[in-house]
């Protein structure tokens, strides 16, 4: 991995509080510093799979009233419905051919409909934001 080196000035009262943590727990300033970067940044989207990781992404450039909508958003009655009924029939091993490819549609389509939810979730409580629990979302 490519590392940039950058100089920055903190607060004294900062510094000395990361110069003791690190010593504390036996790291370098440098890697202590690194860690809470880390920790203190946006989510990451990289992480997610490959076929979620464009509408993810999106989501960054997105205003906060855009991300509410996103987070506080409900998949529609009629597509949990199907997908309700698709998973039943699949636990009775039931599903024709063309109903197993569907309800592998709708699986990838819910699991990134929340990943969505999440990542604006945690975009905007990254941002400032105070956000509920997903079940008042």
């Amino acid at each position: 991995m490519a590392v940039k080196e950058v100089v920055l000035s903190l607060p004294e009262d900062l510094y000395l509080r990361l110069e003791q943590t690190a010593r504390v727990t036996k790291q370098s300033l440098s890697d202590l510093m690194v860690h809470a970067l880390r920790t203190g940044s946006p989510p990451d989207w990289s992480q997610a799979p490959a076929e979620f990781q464009a509408d993810l992404a999106a989501l960054d450039r997105l205003e906060d009233a855009a991300l509410w909508r996103v987070a506080r958003s409900q998949r529609s009655e009629a597509a949990t419905a199907r997908l309700a009924e698709l998973l039943e029939k699949n636990a009775e091993d039931a599903l024709t051919a063309e109903e197993t490819l569907e309800l592998d549609a709708q699986i990838a389509e819910a699991d990134r409909f929340m990943l969505c939810k999440a990542h604006a979730a945690a975009l905007l409580q990254w941002r400032g934001h105070t956000v509920p629990p997903f079940e008042r979302l």
